[in-house]
């Protein structure tokens, strides 16, 4: 079994901010071995259901199972397996800028029953032949790269003709701006209040305290974009791709939702337990329900996320 990758020194930190190539191999490696955790990543029903409604609320579900499968900035594996369990893809292989991110992808892989290929790549220049996937999906990584359409470019090259690319999770330009502000405030208040005598059990100890606020340091610099829908749907077909369409979610479910994960964050996990994780998960889908009656008053940039699809061109007969 490899071994963990050490957190990046100060010097190395400073080196990224200027560097966000460096930055995106650093934060994605430090936090590979936590990812899961940190946002409360599983593969079971919960997170099924999840990736499988927000890959069909955008994409249908037409095609099922699709054949070949390449996940772009895969992280753990998240999307792919969840949706290999859920019957959207048959076979999938994952790449990342993160050796970590790979590696913990494809233990994760193997854990659940399935083997899957993965290499490091950069979504800009990806590691594969033309006309190689029915499929690319990603889920919240087109934020973190420096050249959106660039990286569109390539998933076109590696979609075969009649392919579709599915990309769930961005966040949207004043979704992103509010959730931020609810995410420091949290953290602030949860660590100042653990901080007192009879609560500090809660806490989590000074030095993962400080390793979270390192890593927020890098994240600052890892998350490069925001997205306004209609602007996300023109750099698509910009990049010759046909059949695009946007989807919005997530309004009052992500006001409550990241609150809750920044709490997490900071609190061990024992104290809270698999009540708590049930609690979160049901509030988030009965907020969800309530985002979708909203959608038809609430514009769709005022959402937290937003997926895009499209298809690769059919050569002329």
């Amino acid at each position: 079994m490899s071994q963990p990758i050490p957190p990046p020194t100060a010097e190395q930190v400073e080196a990224a901010w200027s560097d966000t190539k460096l930055a995106q191999v650093l934060y994605h490696d430090w936090e590979a071995g936590s990812y899961d955790d940190k946002w409360s990543i599983s593969f079971d029903e919960r997170c099924i259901n999840y990736a499988r409604d927000r890959f069909a609320a955008v994409a249908g579900a037409d095609g099922w199972p699709y054949p070949k499968s390449l996940e772009i900035g895969a992280g753990t594996g998240f999307f792919t397996l969840n949706l290999m369990q859920a019957g959207v893809i048959a076979d999938g292989e994952v790449s990342d800028i993160s050796a970590g991110m790979v590696t913990a992808a494809q233990r994760n892989a193997e854990r659940l029953g399935y083997t899957i290929g993965g290499r490091v790549g950069d979504a800009e220049k990806l590691p594969y032949d033309d006309n190689s996937f029915d499929l690319v999906i990603g889920h919240a990584v087109i934020h973190h790269l420096p050249d959106v359409a660039q990286a569109f470019a390539e998933i076109r090259r590696v979609l075969k003709p009649g392919g579709r690319v599915v990309i769930c999770g961005e966040p949207t330009r004043w979704g992103d701006a509010i959730a931020r502000r609810l995410s420091r405030a949290t953290w602030a208040a949860t660590t100042k209040v653990t901080s007192l005598g009879p609560l500090r059990s809660w806490s989590r100890p000074r030095e993962e305290l400080d390793e979270s606020s390192r890593a927020a340091a890098l994240e600052a610099v890892v998350d490069l974009h925001t997205f306004d829908p209609a602007a996300l749907a023109a750099t698509v077909r910009s990049a010759g791709l046909d059949d695009v369409a946007t989807v919005t979610e997530e309004l009052t479910a992500a006001w409550a939702g990241w609150p809750i994960r920044t709490f997490e964050a900071a609190i061990r996990p024992e104290r809270l337990g698999w009540g708590w994780r049930m609690f979160a998960y049901r509030s988030w889908l009965g907020l969800s329900a309530v985002d979708r009656v909203l959608s038809r008053v609430v514009p769709d940039w005022l959402y937290y996320n937003v997926s895009v699809t499209g298809t690769k061109p059919q050569p002329a007969a």
